[in-house]
């Protein structure tokens, strides 16, 4: 649960960042939060979900 909504939280200031200073109207982010929501409820969400815990597995075991 602690990844998740740190993932979140990651995402939305990326998304905030954007509109705010990259060129992306509210529509655009819209949609983004849309294609998201919808996304997670598809039958792909298990392995984006899978791959996610992987990678950030992989980036807490680096030693930097």
């Amino acid at each position: 649960m602690a990844i998740t909504i740190s993932t979140v939280l990651v995402f939305g200031i990326i998304l905030f960042l954007l509109i705010r200073r990259g060129g992306m109207n509210p529509w655009h982010a819209l949609v983004a939060v849309l294609f998201g929501f919808f996304l997670a409820g598809s039958s792909v969400a298990p392995s984006i979900n899978d791959g996610a815990t992987g990678v950030a597995g992989f980036l807490a075991s680096l030693n930097i």
